[in-house]
């Protein structure tokens, strides 16, 4: 696991489990994710790097191309890690995925899994 430093060890894993509300799912992950992290982005820079996949403009990317770029591109994700992705990313009927609520999440955690 990789927190901005190299090797952490047990301990310090161990203390950040026991941060989270209750057993580890993705969306707590990203909770506890996000509040490690120092120096990362803010969340419009987040968004506006999801603007190059849409350049219409429209908010909005489309799940199956997106998926595409997550596992064949740079630090690519695994068919897995992509549904435990999917699995809290807000997708219409039709297949779009809404970025900003996607950043929103990625930033903030999920408010559905926290109450």
């Amino acid at each position: 696991m990789q927190l901005g430093k190299l090797n952490a060890n047990d301990e310090e894993l161990e203390q950040m489990l026991h941060e989270g509300k209750g057993p580890i799912n993705f969306t707590v992950f990203l909770s506890l994710f996000g509040e490690k992290l120092n120096g990362t982005d803010p969340e419009d820079t987040i968004v506006n790097a999801f603007k190059i996949l849409d350049p219409d403009g429209t908010g909005h990317v489309r799940k199956d191309e997106f998926k595409q770029q997550l596992m064949t591109q740079a630090d690519r994700f695994t068919a897995e890690e992509v549904e435990q992705m999917f699995a809290v990313t807000p997708i219409d009927v039709a297949g779009n995925i809404d970025y900003k609520s996607l950043c929103y999440i990625i930033t903030h955690g999920d408010e559905k899994e926290e109450s």
